[in-house]
């Protein structure tokens, strides 16, 4: 079988398990990706044309949604300006150890997001992301570290009833509107 259609037959069976434990399972058992390290969880239903352009190392977490753009093909309507042959443009994607890569996430190619950083939701990613930062926005800039973060979460540690949460989220909300 050729490696396109097989490629295309993967990308099918992974959008349709909807258990996204099976859906590690699947990915790491076939070698879907180039390389995936120990501890990954990879939670979009889809996966990119070009899986084998991107690398995983060790204790990444993908959560929904993330988009990753391996390729264009913007040549199309490029070679219709008959002003050269252009050609269709690729490249990779190498996520470091200890990445947060949040929802709706879009990493373009040719990025590489260094160790212990944090990719906030929403985010566009079109450049590579230092080391022990947390990233934000559209495009995606540096907004603190990840020791930072880390160092936030500790404070607000714990497991939550959703009644607790709500009296929490009450409390803040009825603080800042006393301001």
């Amino acid at each position: 079988m050729k490696e396109w259609t097989k490629n295309q037959l993967h990308r099918l069976r992974i959008a349709s398990i909807i258990n996204s434990d099976k859906r590690n399972q699947y990915i790491i058992k076939h070698q879907i990706f180039r390389e995936v390290g120990e501890n990954f969880f990879f939670q979009p239903r889809f996966i990119p044309s070009d899986p084998k352009l991107i690398k995983f190392h060790n204790n990444v977490i993908v959560t929904s949604n993330v988009t990753f753009v391996t390729h264009d093909i913007f040549h199309l309507g490029l070679n219709h300006l008959k002003r050269g042959d252009f050609c269709y443009q690729a490249g990779c994607i190498e996520v470091m150890d200890n990445v947060f890569i949040g929802c709706n996430t879009t990493i373009l190619s040719n990025v590489k997001i260094g160790p212990n950083a944090l990719i906030a939701a929403g985010s566009v990613v079109t450049k590579d992301v230092p080391a022990g930062t947390v990233v934000a926005g559209v495009p995606a800039k540096v907004i603190g570290t990840f020791e930072e973060y880390i160092k936030k979460r500790e404070k607000n540690n714990g497991l939550y009833t959703t009644d607790a949460l709500w009296e929490k989220f009450d409390q803040e909300k009825n603080n800042e509107s006393k301001k």
